[in-house]
């Protein structure tokens, strides 16, 4: 049981966006070692198929199990939305999402729920279906933003376009009155600063990430999975450059991390090789 206990918890995305939650793991749970994986090479995930997204996540979790994790965190809103429930069914490792945590913090906080996310994700209707199931009353409007990604991970935070694009993003929303905000992709938390710059200061902001966090907490004690000796440097691993990675990490981790570039195995469950994956535009 102890080897398990101090065993890492493994949390990936499509890239820096995870970091929001890897802050909050820090915070949260700052005695546990962490497996942080981000699946630059293939990055955004937004607008990939619903089978993309499932075999992504099986080779992202055939290595973190090889790596002998204790609990894997979804990092990823439309990792969460499109292959949660079916890799739960294929892997023993426990599987957090973040939006079953997200949803739950959003209908504590109002009744007129706006969501933005990837394309992927608002297509599922997760949050709307989350939302609805713990409150029926609820009102949830989401708006694909499939331009976020690309301009964070290319560190273009405080572009004047930037803001344009998340004017146009959240208008739509806006005109419905919400009450709440939910961010319904972990890289958008980095957008604060700008999207608090768009929205009435009535509007109150959902963090999936801080969320999760708790939800994981309460999982690690209930299985007795909780590390209690002081934690290991947080291991960061890549699928596209690990300096890229580094450098952009940067500025929400104080420090340029020590990044390694892996292979993932591929998934024997999966249906389309590697190679025929279509890169949708």
């Amino acid at each position: 049981m102890r080897e398990i206990q101090n065993s890492p918890i493994g949390v990936f995305d499509s890239g820096v966006g995870g970091l929001t939650v890897l802050r909050e793991l820090h915070r949260q749970l700052p005695q546990e070692s962490i497996l942080y994986f981000a699946d630059t090479a293939r990055l955004p995930y937004g607008d990939r198929s619903a089978k993309e997204i499932l075999q992504f996540v099986r080779e992202i979790l055939v290595w973190m199990t090889q790596k002998r994790v204790k609990m894997v965190i979804m990092a990823c809103n439309t990792s969460s939305a499109l292959a949660l429930e079916a890799v739960r069914e294929e892997f023993d490792v426990p599987i957090l999402g973040v939006i079953l945590p997200g949803a739950k913090a959003a209908v504590k906080q109002g009744q007129r729920i706006g969501v933005i996310s990837t394309p992927a994700t608002a297509k599922s209707q997760a949050y709307r279906q989350a939302i609805q199931e713990i409150n029926p009353d609820a009102k949830v409007w989401q708006v694909g933003c499939p331009r976020f990604v690309p301009l964070i991970e290319k560190n273009c935070l405080w572009d004047v376009h930037t803001k344009e694009v998340a004017q146009e993003y959240l208008t739509p929303l806006l005109a419905h009155d919400i009450d709440t905000l939910v961010y319904g992709c972990t890289h958008y938390r980095h957008l604060e600063a700008v999207i608090k710059t768009i929205i009435p200061t009535t509007v109150k902001l959902v963090d999936p990430a801080s969320y999760v966090v708790q939800a994981a907490k309460k999982e690690l004690e209930l299985m007795g999975l909780s590390k209690t000796s002081p934690a290991l440097p947080t291991r960061f691993a890549v699928s596209g450059c690990s300096a890229t990675f580094s450098q952009l990490s940067r500025q929400w981790l104080g420090y340029c991390p020590s990044v390694e570039s892996v292979s993932l195995p591929i998934s024997q469950t999966s249906t389309v090789a590697w190679e025929q994956v279509e890169v949708l535009e």
